[in-house]
């Protein structure tokens, strides 16, 4: 991932030098997502020369194109594994983290579980219209119906709902809260709506309860006195369970209710993959890893909102789960493929203890 160009000079450390200082590591994809590759390599390290020999085959996997798709990567190590015969017990990715002052009302920090993870599909719209000179332009032209059209995206939203995982996690923390949220948390049949309202004012907790509409791209013209003939935009869609591509062209297609614009889909788009079931053998032995290393915390599932490669594996495991063992609050998540990036010493310890542990439970 690169660093945004720019924004060089606000780093306190170069962004890929790798510096050890203050108490952390620095650099662009110390969070995101070397700390996880190193600790993992340096668990199984330690364990090889300890003597430790594991009474179940463990896969090692690291794609190099996850911010890409995972289509070279990931994608191809579980075909690979899958022409060999091979099928996963579960498999671990990285995910949501072990979340510390994050969630309102919640004292202990929480560690998220990703148990289930939005879909994503991109949707090409192409507005046609008649080129021509800009002295005599129609009642309709390619930008003004676009522009109309992703206005109509952008106020008829798909709905907010709190189903399935979320629910689930909602479930588990409830107890947990204190004052009001635990109030709300423990009716959602009578408070519902007060919480997606609370849930609306923010994008991350939006995005947890809806598939989110985001309009990323738009190209249209090239000289300020010829109409174009053509106006199109980029709109990507991240899908809750329980939405397809399907779902979605369709309420794209009856909101701007406008046949001169075509929708059709972006390659490596893809639906969300199947839920981990929290009661799975796979699922409890993580839980009780996580608090074997992290007794502070309350263990919960929860939704990635984000994707990751992890999906390519669905075919060959039935339990897949993305989780990152490593506290973070409000001001970590802006570093993610943000500015001066950085894991704690702290932090990188705990996760190598993690892996050491997981992999003692999971195959000792």
């Amino acid at each position: 991932m690169p660093v945004a160009p720019g924004t060089e000079k606000d780093w306190h450390q170069p962004p890929f030098d790798g510096v050890v200082s203050d108490g952390f590591i620095w650099g662009r994809g110390s969070w995101d997502d070397k700390g996880n590759l190193y600790s993992m390599l340096e668990a199984a390290e330690q364990m090889a020369k300890g003597g430790f020999r594991p009474k179940r085959t463990i896969y090692f996997a690291f794609g190099h194109d996850e911010e890409v798709a995972g289509t070279r990567g990931a994608k191809a190590i579980a075909a690979t594994l899958a022409s060999r015969g091979v099928r996963l017990d579960f498999v671990l990715d990285e995910g949501l983290l072990i979340a510390e002052g994050i969630m309102k009302g919640l004292d202990r920090p929480a560690a998220l579980v990703g148990v289930a993870e939005k879909g994503y599909a991109t949707l090409v719209l192409t507005a046609h219209a008649t080129s021509g000179h800009s002295s005599m332009p129609p009642r309709q032209t390619a930008i003004g119906m676009m522009s109309a059209a992703l206005a109509r995206l952008e106020d008829h939203r798909l709905p907010m709902q709190i189903r399935g995982t979320v629910s689930e996690m909602f479930d588990t923390l409830a107890p947990e809260m204190s004052g009001f949220n635990r109030v709300v948390l423990s009716n959602l049949w009578l408070l519902k709506p007060l919480l997606l309202r609370e849930f609306e004012k923010s994008g991350p907790t939006e995005a947890m309860v809806r598939t989110t509409t985001a309009l990323t791209i738009f190209n249209a013209g090239d000289k300020d006195n010829v109409l174009p003939g053509n106006a199109t935009t980029t709109v990507n869609f991240r899908l809750i369970p329980g939405d397809t591509q399907t779902s979605v062209t369709d309420h794209v297609r009856s909101t701007i209710g406008n046949d001169r614009i075509s929708v059709e889909p972006f390659s490596g788009n893809t639906d969300p993959p199947p839920v981990t079931g929290t009661a799975s053998p796979s699922f409890q032995l993580l839980n009780r890893t996580i608090r074997e290393i992290f007794p502070d915390v309350i263990v919960a599932p929860g939704l990635m909102v984000a994707a990751t490669d992890s999906r390519h594996y669905a075919d060959i495991a039935d339990n897949i789960f993305r989780f990152s063992p490593v506290r973070a609050n409000s001001d970590d998540l802006k570093r993610f493929h943000g500015t001066n990036e950085r894991l704690s010493i702290e932090g990188y310890a705990d996760m190598i203890r993690f892996y050491r542990r997981l992999i003692e439970n999971a195959a000792g």
